[in-house]
């Protein structure tokens, strides 16, 4: 009787609980280390030179001021922000209407792009057309796209919107080549059609991700490309693959795996064009590029081995670092007068934090530039919300249009201020 009244006592019930609120409490530590619930809320650090056009900025984008707030249960973590972008791209996305343009190239490739007019008078009453690059393998059929366009359109902008070349899968193509790191042959090509179509037109250039490095090197391949654009907005690019490649291999922020399910899907892309890239009977097919290249595609874990090994042949670079030296925005930037939005968010985990001291010198020293550096966001998601489901609209495509909308204002006011100065008479 008196062992079983020991056997009785509470302490065993008592140290079970014990395990069982150790255990939820290490569960909760992890879930709000994962989720980052601990991380503040701020507005977005700024970068820039104070000039008339900064202050003015500052004044007519609330945005660039006004605390970023994602969604409260896990808007914190950039990886869910990345992979819900990633997954989806939006929620309760619009279908906007476009007309689907088509453009022979001079080696044969047909370029392809979307145009929408827009749905509502302009801020200032003015013909503008925002020329929008997507992100890799991306087109004007994804997600996030629809939605930006949608909304662009709705504030009074026609948008034509480039379909990387091989992205679409109805869309064969017509030489063996594919879009690239930084090749701006199609976006240029889509750019002169709408200077010639509409010859009043003044033009707003995006770019999201892979699409930020390119306009920012097509702006600043040639001074007669910023002619008619009023700015510049490029979001979530990384600005030197060459710089980026040795951190895209780490796993610090699982950027490894990134690479990983990115390289898998660019794979799935070139192997649905085969027939076109690889085939024997293709007399236009680059001399490099080898039925051994096909094997190694087939093997390929990382967007680095793809790029030697097919993406820098289509246009003869001798070596993956020549092809990435040569593609990159970087050495273009300091090239670009007009105004220049750069913006990136610091939990992205695709860019690493090293890449940001490119945006951030540029910043500092030119006066046309501004950096926008919000603490959450991942890779192009920004999504805002209550609690738990996020808007159809993200912070990133309110931004880009309040900027555009300002620019745009800029402008007007100081061809308005040149046209009521009273010119001078000589006379004393």
């Amino acid at each position: 009787l008196k062992m079983s009244a020991m056997l009785e006592t509470p302490e065993l019930p008592a140290v079970f609980d014990g395990v069982k609120l150790a255990a939820v409490a290490a569960v909760l530590y992890v879930i709000v280390r994962c989720l980052n619930l601990k991380s503040p809320t701020a507005p977005p650090e700024l970068i820039y030179q104070d000039s008339a056009l900064a202050r003015f900025l500052l004044k007519s984008c609330p945005l660039l001021t006004k605390e970023y707030i994602p969604p409260l249960i896990w808007g914190k973590s950039g990886h869910i922000q990345t992979a819900l972008y990633g997954k989806m791209g939006r929620v309760r996305s619009p279908h906007p209407y476009g007309l689907r343009k088509y453009l022979t190239m001079p080696d044969g490739a047909t370029a392809t792009f979307d145009l929408f007019e827009p749905r509502s008078e302009h801020c200032i009453g003015e013909d503008v057309t925002m020329v929008i690059c997507p992100g890799i393998a991306n087109h004007s059929e994804k997600q996030y796209i629809r939605t930006f366009v949608d909304y662009a359109q709705k504030n009074g902008y026609r948008c034509a919107v480039l379909n990387h070349l091989g992205a679409l899968p109805n869309i064969e193509l017509t030489s063996p080549r594919m879009f690239t790191y930084g090749c701006t042959w199609e976006f240029g090509a889509m750019v002169n059609y709408i200077k010639k179509t509409y010859p009043q037109t003044q033009l707003v250039v995006v770019g999201f991700s892979l699409g930020g490095n390119i306009v920012c090197k097509y702006l600043g391949e040639c001074q007669a490309n910023q002619e008619r654009v009023l700015c510049c907005v490029s979001v979530c690019q990384g600005y030197s693959a060459l710089r980026a490649q040795e951190t895209f291999m780490q796993w610090d922020q699982c950027r490894r795996f990134y690479n990983f399910l990115m390289a898998d899907n660019m794979k799935k892309i070139i192997l649905s064009h085969r027939q076109v890239l690889f085939g024997d009977n293709n007399m236009k097919k680059p001399q490099s590029l080898s039925d051994a290249d096909l094997s190694k595609l087939y093997t390929a874990t990382s967007l680095m081995q793809i790029d030697d090994n097919v993406m820098r042949k289509f246009h003869g670079y001798s070596s993956l670092k020549e092809y990435y030296e040569e593609e990159s925005c970087l050495h273009y930037l300091h090239r670009i007068y007009v105004p220049l939005l750069l913006v990136n968010a610091a939990d992205d985990p695709l860019v690493h934090e090293s890449l940001l001291s490119i945006p951030r010198a540029l910043s500092e020293k030119r006066e046309n530039v501004m950096h926008v550096l919000p603490l959450h966001g991942g890779h192009l998601g920004f999504f805002e919300g209550s609690v738990l489901f996020p808007e159809p609209l993200t912070w990133m495509d309110k931004l880009v249009v309040q900027y555009a909308n300002a620019i745009c204002q800029w402008e007007k006011t100081k061809s308005h201020c040149s046209d009521t100065e009273q010119p001078v008479s000589g006379q004393e």
